[in-house]
């Protein structure tokens, strides 16, 4: 059902490119982005290492299963502030935002390293990536 969702999430970003796509996806992409505010993938990983949350972020990127992450821990990540600037720029309410970024965040993390491992030079365009994995 989450695959569902990525799906459609990802379809309505790359059909809408920008004009009224999905902010939520928007913003997930700015924070896997190499120009993005941590420094594209590697740096959102180091970032989640600092916060303690380290194994929770590498079970997404290696093949095995991905363990889950609260909206709170998203909080120790992002700090409070930062997630309530992005559920605002998204249009949500912070709970709503902070709810649906630890489902989505794991599942994209999880698809942009296939083979285990933060592809080296990291992600230009991870939703255009992303888009590429979706069936034709």
């Amino acid at each position: 059902m989450l695959d569902k969702l990525i799906a459609g999430a990802l379809q309505g970003m790359t059909e809408g490119q920008g004009n009224g796509a999905n902010p939520l996806m928007q913003i997930v992409g700015s924070l896997l982005s190499n120009g993005g505010p941590y420094g594209g993938l590697a740096g959102l990983m180091q970032q989640f290492q600092q916060a303690g949350l380290g194994q929770q972020a590498g079970s997404w990127v290696s093949t095995g299963a991905n363990l889950p992450i609260s909206a709170d821990q998203l909080s120790k990540v992002f700090g409070g502030s930062q997630l309530q600037q992005m559920a605002s720029s998204a249009g949500m309410e912070p709970s709503q935002f902070g709810d649906q970024l630890s489902q989505l965040l794991p599942q994209l993390i999880d698809q942009l390293t296939p083979n285990g491992q933060v592809p080296t030079g990291g992600v230009e365009d991870p939703l255009a990536a992303l888009s590429n994995l979706l069936p034709r």
